[in-house]
């Protein structure tokens, strides 16, 4: 993997081949990432990446000058890479080793976006959970979105704050925001 633009554009990551993950594709993270430029300044927001594996997307959001990163995984091995990743490169991402769903159960600070990029061989009820538990406990800033990356043969679009999806090969991203009149 490698990142794609801002203070460390071009540089190529290697993450040990023994971590459980499928990183998003360059392709998909470029796409993402240029969607996401046109809606927000990446040096006032704060980040939330959630089955953030090799951290990836924290590493873009920190390269583009974002910096309030929080990473999360269960997964210690993917935590020590992301933290020894992050202090090499020297970006201010904050890696957490807790269940994804019980972080979000716990936190109270709101993120302007929260990615998440679960592993596919979830069930649809856990996937759904990730917009409920955003929404329920307001858990987005004004103006903040909710990504979640999934196979491009599972549909979120039934469920609440569902506002557009993206395909890219064999993944797509869901975009959950607040309806416009509850952003201002």
């Amino acid at each position: 993997m490698r990142i794609i633009s801002g203070i460390h554009k071009g540089k190529r990551i290697n993450a040990p081949k023994k971590l459980p993950v499928r990183p998003t594709t360059d392709m998909a993270k470029e796409a993402l990432f240029n969607i996401l430029n046109n809606r927000y300044y990446f040096d006032e927001i704060k980040v939330l990446d959630l089955f953030s594996g090799t951290g990836n997307i924290s590493f873009e959001f920190g390269s583009r000058g974002t910096r309030a990163i929080t990473a999360v995984d269960a997964n210690s091995g993917c935590i020590n890479f992301i933290e020894q990743t992050a202090r090499s490169l020297e970006l201010p991402i904050n890696a957490i080793r807790a269940d994804v769903f019980g972080y979000l159960e716990r936190m109270t600070a709101p993120a302007d976006i929260i990615f998440a990029d679960p592993p596919y061989n979830l069930s649809l009820e856990e996937f759904e959970k990730l917009p409920n538990l955003t929404f329920e406990n307001n858990l987005l800033g004004s103006g903040g979105c909710l990504i979640v990356e999934h196979a491009s043969q599972m549909d979120l679009s039934h469920l609440a704050n569902f506002s557009e999806k993206r395909k890219y090969g064999g993944s797509t991203f869901s975009f959950f925001e607040l309806p416009q009149e509850e952003n201002q």
